[in-house]
């Protein structure tokens, strides 16, 4: 499935319940950051250990990529509320990062751009 197909499936399903009215931009948003904030109680109180071993069960994988699935289902509807292509927004944004992190500068560091 193509990421417009995903889309398309995402607006037919919010459709069907007229829960269109819900999802004005501020809304959307604000969900999003629930869902992300539902993300990060995956591994909340974990170690890296802890993180590694929850990849290997199948139960808590499972969870982890649906509030991955979550988040991203929440950025497609931000992005087309707003009006713009989420994809294309990535790829200049990760034009932009290419720009800012050049490799002999940002290789093997965590430095913001602006220090570096």
């Amino acid at each position: 499935m193509t990421i417009n197909e995903l889309l398309e499936r995402l607006l037919t399903f919010r459709d069907a319940r007229d829960w269109q009215q819900f999802h004005t931009l501020r809304n959307l948003i604000v969900s999003t950051s629930i869902e992300a904030g539902e993300l990060l109680e995956t591994i909340q109180w974990k170690t890296d250990a802890d993180i590694d071993a929850l990849l290997r069960d199948p139960a808590q994988m499972k969870n982890l990529k649906h509030e991955c699935a979550d988040v991203l289902m929440y950025l497609l509807l931000v992005a087309h509320t707003a009006g713009f292509d989420l994809v294309e927004a990535a790829a200049e944004k990760l034009d932009l990062n290419e720009a800012r992190y050049p490799v002999d500068k940002a290789k093997g560091t965590a430095t913001k751009y602006s220090e570096l």
